[in-house]
């Protein structure tokens, strides 16, 4: 099958990428149903006299360098109810991509002084936090946002906008009875709960708000966690969320922001004037909340590629970009898992190397299945699952290029033969390969 698409693939690289996707639609609007009648469908992965796999909703992918976007593909609807055709402008709920976008705010106040990685992160929250079998060890901000901190998810991380995260902490079941700080990876969204909380406690400022103070404004980003900080405008564009039987999941926000943007108070309300900073910094989903376009994601790959300086903006140091992309843990067989677990197993060790927010691609290693692009350069960045969605923000810092996506609907059942990534997420990310050279912005 690979040795197929690359052989059409090398047919219509001097094709514009725009001129594929309307002999896609074309051949919708005409009922074709055997994708590969149409050489275009090439990222469905159909072979000839086959019939084609159900397609995602949407497709959206933006290549870039340092100096701005230099591709785009768009294919699918933003939202199926009304026809609205999908767009890179458009903003989707791009899942845990926004860990890395929580590390940038995190190195912002490290750098002002406000923070410190290695620190108690017990002083900041002003209550203890410890592991309750590990009591002598400190959890830190870089355990935290390295997923090495010991915490782990099962007894979940959401919970009402004023419960006191605090709570859910001393619950036995969200630490590793085995493993204690320290070394031992297990990716846990709950970790960045706790980052999030230790965020607003220092500063006193809501977590949504401190992010488009810290990140968001200063780029010039059109994004928010949780719809709250978004103008109308934005909500408007909202990329609906479906599964791979195109069943609403998520977001369907119908023109408008929603009117609750986050999960209600114990009494059902949701006046978030009665939201006080440091009780619980996950009411905005900072694990996997933010909600940005494709384009906007490329101006984040930008700002990490040029060394934490975009477009006259210096928002972090290249050592602060260093440490959130160099890794901290990587995989030897037994010191950690290499999967969310609360997804699937993949059958592969999809994570191999961590850093402070950040996961490196192409580990040299048989024991990991971390190649989604099949080509064995390194990339630093994050994936994203959520709702049916699958995203990933990944960048080549040797040849300073990067890549921005997201496909909804996408097919959870299927995963790539290259890599423990879903077969969806690798045919857009090969296909387009060579199409990219031709540099059609």
């Amino acid at each position: 099958m690979k040795h197929l698409i690359s052989a059409i693939v090398s047919l219509v690289v001097a094709a514009p990428a725009i001129a594929q996707l309307t002999e896609v639609d074309t051949a919708r609007q005409a009922g074709v149903h055997n994708a590969c009648a149409v050489p275009a469908l090439i990222m469905s992965g159909c072979a000839p006299g086959s019939e084609p796999p159900e397609e995602p909703v949407a497709r959206v992918r933006v290549s870039f360098d340092q100096g701005g976007i230099v591709h785009r593909i768009e294919d699918g609807l933003a939202d199926v109810s009304t026809g609205r055709r999908i767009t890179a402008d458009d903003p989707a709920r791009v899942a845990s991509i926004s860990k890395m976008v929580v590390a940038i705010g995190v190195m912002r106040l490290v750098e002002d002084g406000q923070v410190e990685l290695d620190r108690d992160v017990s002083g900041y929250l002003g209550w203890p936090l410890r592991h309750p079998a590990h009591p002598e060890t400190p959890i830190t901000l870089r355990l935290l946002l390295s997923h090495t901190s010991g915490l782990t998810d099962a007894a979940g991380y959401g919970a009402p906008f004023n419960a006191p995260i605090r709570e859910k902490l001393a619950a036995a079941a969200v630490w590793d009875a085995v493993h204690g700080p320290g070394g031992y990876f297990r990716y846990a969204n709950i970790n960045y709960t706790v980052i999030a909380t230790v965020m607003e406690a220092v500063t006193g400022e809501r977590f949504d708000q401190l992010m488009d103070r810290l990140v968001i404004a200063p780029l010039g980003l059109q994004a928010c966690f949780n719809w709250a900080s978004c103008s109308d405008e934005t909500a408007a564009r909202a990329v609906v969320l479906y599964d791979r039987d195109r069943q609403i999941l998520a977001d369907d926000n119908q023109g408008r922001r929603p009117d609750c943007p986050v999960t209600p108070d114990t009494s059902g309300g949701c006046d978030l004037s009665r939201l006080k900073p440091g009780v619980n910094g996950g009411a905005f989903s900072p694990q996997g909340g933010l909600r940005i376009s494709a384009n906007d994601l490329a101006v984040i790959g930008r700002l990490l590629l040029s060394g934490g300086e975009i477009n006259g903006v210096r928002l972090l140091s290249p050592a602060s970009v260093d440490l959130i992309l160099d890794p901290v843990w990587t995989y030897d067989g037994s010191n950690g898992e290499t999967f969310d677990s609360e997804t699937a197993d993949p059958g592969g060790a999809l994570f191999c190397r961590y850093g402070l927010g950040a996961q490196t691609l192409a580990t040299r290693s048989s024991l990991c299945s971390d190649n989604p692009f099949a080509d064995d350069i390194e990339r630093v960045g994050h994936p994203g699952e959520a709702y049916g969605l699958v995203s990933g923000l990944w960048l080549d810092r040797a040849t300073g290029t990067g890549v921005a996506y997201f496909i909804t609907g996408a097919d959870l059942t299927e995963y790539g033969t290259a890599s423990a990534f879903y077969a969806d997420e690798e045919r857009l990310l090969a296909a387009p390969a060579e199409i990219a050279r031709t540099r059609n912005p």
